[in-house]
């Protein structure tokens, strides 16, 4: 029988960073620049401080692609490099005929990790590497980490997960499916929708519908983005090979809202609580991610917890950067 491998080891990594062509963010403008890397699009911040503490890469989740130019400016302002990749299928990176977000396999994505922080350790040497990363992104990350564990130099030197998408139930997609089925279903037909609903979430968040933020409606929609098979199927191998325990090497910090809630126009909280998953079953596995793990809880916050309101945003970007400070090490594993 041939070999299988493990759900959490990712492809070969890179040997080298790739000569890039910067040119200014055709979403954020000016003050960003954007590179293709392999499959997916590399951002970073054009303000930067002089002698930066270290570097940091945010990645984005489902339904998502970096817009959140506040974060560059709290990460600048903290002292930090700031880099931001959109994973191949999504923002910057869809192409024409791609199926967003689609892949049955989150080490593919892995690559874009790959390249991604190849690119940032070469562009700042001596540098740690902070990942940041938001709900599906969580997951991704947390495997790659996991798959870099034995590569020094490779994989993130400090993980930040923001409502990181750890629990397949906490998305309430077994209720439309059994969990059972989905090993099937996503083999034999990957394209098979299993879930597609509008996002209140993301309608609530627009600035035009009269939440706070602006963003491009054709990268994070309102109507969301379909669950097929094959990408549920990867979520789920993932996340059953993560309910083993993980061996992440870096110091993770796991941050979610203090409550969750119904998606729903006539949830009173929309705007206090994560909507998406489910807090209590992120609490539950976050242990399971590696040695040190900790918690950094937002009253008030929603799914994003950068996108909250002034006051748990606050919290949050204040709270997430004293800990990366607490955290870095002495000599970054580059």
């Amino acid at each position: 029988m041939p070999h299988q491998p493990d759900a959490a080891d990712a492809v070969a990594p890179a040997t080298s960073a790739p000569a890039l062509e910067w040119v200014p963010d055709v979403l954020l403008g000016p003050a960003f620049e954007e590179a293709t890397v392999g499959e997916a699009t590399l951002v970073r911040a054009v303000d930067r401080p002089e002698r930066p503490r270290a570097a940091v890469l945010h990645v984005h989740g489902y339904n998502d692609y970096f817009f959140q130019d506040h974060l560059a400016r709290a990460v600048v302002d903290a002292g930090y490099a700031f880099y931001a990749v959109d994973l191949r299928r999504a923002g910057r990176s869809l192409r024409p005929g791609d199926v967003p977000h689609f892949t049955t396999d989150l080490r593919e994505l892995g690559e874009d990790l790959d390249a991604a922080a190849a690119v940032v350790r070469y562009l700042e040497p001596g540098l740690a590497l902070v990942v940041h990363a938001h709900s599906t992104g969580g997951l991704t990350t947390s495997m790659w980490a996991h798959a870099r564990r034995r590569d020094p130099g490779l994989g993130p030197d400090l993980l930040v997960l923001d409502s990181p998408f750890l629990n397949l139930h906490a998305a309430g997609l077994v209720r439309v499916v059994n969990a059972g089925v989905i090993e099937v279903l996503g083999r034999t037909r990957p394209m098979a929708v299993l879930s597609t609903s509008p996002s209140m979430y993301a309608t609530y968040q627009l600035r035009s519908n009269g939440g706070r933020w602006d963003f491009d409606t054709t990268l994070k929609r309102p109507e969301g983005v379909p669950a097929r098979a094959g990408w549920v199927r990867a979520v789920v191998r993932a996340q059953v090979r993560l309910a083993k325990g993980l061996e992440v090497p870096c110091p993770v910090l796991v941050a979610t809202s203090a409550a969750s809630g119904p998606d729903s126009p006539d949830n009173p909280r929309l705007d206090e609580q994560d909507t998406i998953l489910d807090v209590e079953l992120i609490d539950a596995r976050a242990r399971r991610l590696g040695e040190h793990v900790d918690r950094l809880v937002v009253e008030g916050g929603v799914h994003d917890l950068t996108l909250s309101a002034e006051g748990p945003r606050r919290t949050y970007l204040d709270g997430m950067l004293d800990w990366v400070a607490a955290n870095l090490p002495a000599t970054p594993t580059s």
